[in-house]
């Protein structure tokens, strides 16, 4: 969750850039004492979460005019809109309209929620940077066309739709400009990008595109990947562009193949494993992270051993665990389900390898020389997206050569 100046963003980085593009709206806007939270539904804890800091603001901001968008207001805009602590519930696409944040809309109907799945066409929406400048956002991408069994995201986002090239280096270009030093794409589905468009570019073809058209990027990441649909121009960048960042994250979910068939998956163990090795195989300094469900429905212990093991196959460092909850309306929640005890314990030890596992990756990069892009005075991300502290302050936005000598918990230390 990020809270800043009115503004609290659960959820993905999509998110975040759509809470800038609303920042500008409610400044140009005639609202006064405006709090926005945008939500997220990816679990059912994000949506508790969600409601309780609802609740939170009001008791903190008795005058404010509250609004609440995002998916999950999205997907079930009666609930939010039955909160007497809440003044309007906006949509995923109502909340890019700058309409919607005068005191003519607040005076209107206090759900303002349409059908997601009849936008076709998703337009860009001009933001300058972010209040850390160092990195921004800058999305290619959203919705998704495929319906995993776990997943309400879609019927929160809608069908996949794709920026146009032309905008995405365009709005490069401007955070650029700005002062970010580092971008990086984001969306629901990127491996899905340009398949809605005229002609045949892919998101590989995107980042190529963008790096030769964008000379001024220091660096350029993606957010995460389906392997199974990485193309192959997204294979030469990462072995050709050395301003493409040696870090994938990869949406995985599973190590076990009748779980991920059960999930509807598009890949399978094996496809993570292969894809991993060909990554390496064209850029040796490449880290992964991962995606997984601890505790989906039908997970056998045998099962999640398989889970387990594919974080070892795959050489995964950075993983994001979820606990499995079910939401309401899709497939997963109508099966079987797996005690809760035990899905808490697989997170723990899920989150434990992981942690395990990343240490030992930053303990590879001790005496080497990396690449720090300071995004505070003393903090700041090497290539491979480790943590980083100096000690000696540095100017914001820098780049700076760097030496690691320690690994200092969940970060890299040194001079």
């Amino acid at each position: 969750m990020m809270n800043t100046g009115g503004f609290i963003t659960f959820g993905c980085r999509l998110n975040a850039v759509e809470t800038e593009i609303m920042r500008a709206h409610v400044a140009a806007g005639d609202l006064k004492d405006v709090v926005v939270i945008n939500t997220c539904a990816v679990t059912g804890e994000a949506v508790r979460q969600a409601r309780q800091r609802i609740r939170k603001t009001r008791r903190q901001r008795r005058d404010a005019h509250i609004i609440v968008t995002g998916c999950a207001a999205q997907s079930a805009p009666e609930m939010f809109g039955a909160m007497d602590e809440v003044d309007l519930v906006l949509g995923n696409a109502e909340k890019r309209d700058p309409a919607r944040f005068t005191a003519a809309s607040a005076r209107g109907p206090k759900v303002q929620v349409g059908d997601i799945m009849a936008v076709t066409r998703e337009a860009a929406r001009p933001i300058d940077g972010f209040a850390a400048r160092a990195r921004a956002f800058v999305q290619v991408q959203n919705g998704c066309n495929h319906r995993c069994t776990f997943c309400i995201i879609p019927f929160g986002r809608g069908n996949a739709r794709s920026i146009t090239p032309r905008d995405v280096v365009g709005q490069v270009r401007r955070v650029v400009e700005n002062g970010a030093a580092e971008v990086v794409f984001t969306g629901v589905d990127i491996t899905a990008y340009g398949r809605d468009l005229d002609g045949d570019l892919t998101l590989g073809g995107l980042v190529r595109r963008v790096l030769r058209e964008v000379p001024e990027l220091a660096r350029l990441r993606i957010s995460s990947i389906d392997c199974i649909e990485a193309d192959d121009d997204l294979l030469r960048a990462i072995a050709e562009e050395e301003r493409l960042m040696p870090h994938l994250h990869l949406s995985l979910q599973s190590g076990d193949d009748l779980i991920l068939k059960r999930m509807k998956r598009r890949h399978l163990r094996d496809h993570a494993i292969r894809f991993c090795k060909q990554v390496r195989a064209l850029r040796g300094d490449m880290v992964f992270g991962a995606d997984f469900i601890a505790g989906f429905p039908t997970e056998t212990d045998a099962m999640f051993e398989q889970t387990l093991a594919l974080v070892d196959e795959c050489g995964l460092t950075h993983l994001h665990v979820f606990p499995y909850s079910p939401r309401p309306g899709t497939p997963a929640a109508r099966m079987p389900q797996v005690d809760g005890r035990a899905i808490k314990a697989r997170a723990l030890r899920l989150r434990a390898l992981g942690a395990q596992r990343a240490k030992r990756a930053m303990a590879s990069a001790l005496g080497t020389t990396r690449s720090v892009l300071m995004e505070t005075a003393h903090t700041g991300h090497c290539e491979q997206f480790f943590p980083y502290h100096l000690a000696a302050a540095q100017p914001p936005g820098q780049l700076i050569a760097v030496q690691p000598t320690l690994v200092n918990g969940m970060r890299l230390e040194g001079r």
